[in-house]
């Protein structure tokens, strides 16, 4: 969740250096509009991302048992 937050804050100020110094920035004002599109989809991404750190093995199951036959009186 720090990573989805952090990306979120980056986003917002991407949009305000974005809106405040877009007169005196001309064209370059598109590279933090663009960070500001592209970091939403970046966050879900790592917000999604699971690094497991310790991997246990399969467990698989013994031998299969036989189950005995019930030689009940039919009725």
């Amino acid at each position: 969740m720090l990573k989805y937050t952090a990306a979120m804050v980056l986003r917002l100020i991407c949009f305000l250096v974005a809106a405040l110094f877009y007169q005196t920035l001309g064209w370059w004002t598109l590279i933090p509009i663009v960070g500001a599109v592209i970091l939403p989809y970046i966050a879900v991404v790592l917000a999604n991302t699971v690094i497991q750190s310790k991997v246990t093995p399969v467990e698989r199951p013994g031998s299969l048992v036989p189950v005995p036959h019930s030689h009940g009186v039919d009725g």
